[in-house]
This record gives structure tokens, sequence and C-alpha cells, in this order.
């Protein structure tokens, strides 16, 4: 559980699930962006991860300075990963911040493959 606020009526506080979950949203909402990758932290294998299951392709933990943020993420080919990863870095950022009052340090962005869009 984070803590967004202390009032005199008492704690204001968010699961990690919560956080997860919105930054997945975040992410997922992003140019470029083909699919969220959950980490197997065990073997390391990566799965694409449907909508579903979003929040398993970020991680959050806390610090002294607000929440690190790792979203894991799959690109399109032909699409410029810098400017994909600071979109998400930047969207995540903003809708914890601003959105959800969450006090945020850090979001890092693992780009963990290239896919080939196809239109149908």
């Amino acid at each position: 559980m984070f803590k967004i606020k202390t009032t005199e009526l008492g704690d204001i506080t968010v699961a990690k699930e919560v956080v997860e979950t919105i930054a997945g949203l975040a992410s997922i909402d992003s140019y470029g962006l083909v699919g969220m990758v959950a980490q197997d932290i065990q073997t390391g294998l990566s799965s694409i991860l449907g909508l579903e299951s979003i929040r398993k392709g970020v991680q959050v933990r806390s610090s002294e300075e607000g929440l690190i943020v790792d979203v894991y993420i799959i690109v399109g080919y032909g699409i410029k990963i810098r400017e994909v990863a600071a979109n998400v870095m930047q969207k995540v950022m903003y809708v914890l911040g601003k959105d959800a009052g969450l006090s945020v340090a850090a979001v890092n962005v693992n780009v963990k493959g290239v896919r080939v869009i196809t239109e149908k």
C-alpha cells in the first residue's frame, strides 16, 4: 500500500496492484507501443500480455524520493524507440503524479522487443 495523503480523519492509501494497473493503462495509451511484457523473475522469460493482465508488465517499488516504476514494453518496428520510451515515461509520470496524487521518483522503460505492425 502506498500512502497518498494523511488527514485529520485518517490516511488515504492505494494498493500496489492499483498503481501497477494505472501505470499499465497509461503506458498502452502511448503511440508506438505494441504491447506490454511480463517478466518472470525466476526464469527471465517474457510473455506478451493482453489487456486483462496489463499490470503484470509493470513493477512498482517505493523509495525515499517516491515511487519507482519499471515498465516492460514491445515497440512497433520502424518507430523511434527513444520517442516511444520518452512518451511512456511522461505519460506514466503525469497520470500517477497528477491524476492519482502519487509522488513518482522515476519511470524506467525497458524495451524488451520490436514487432512488425500489420494493418488489417
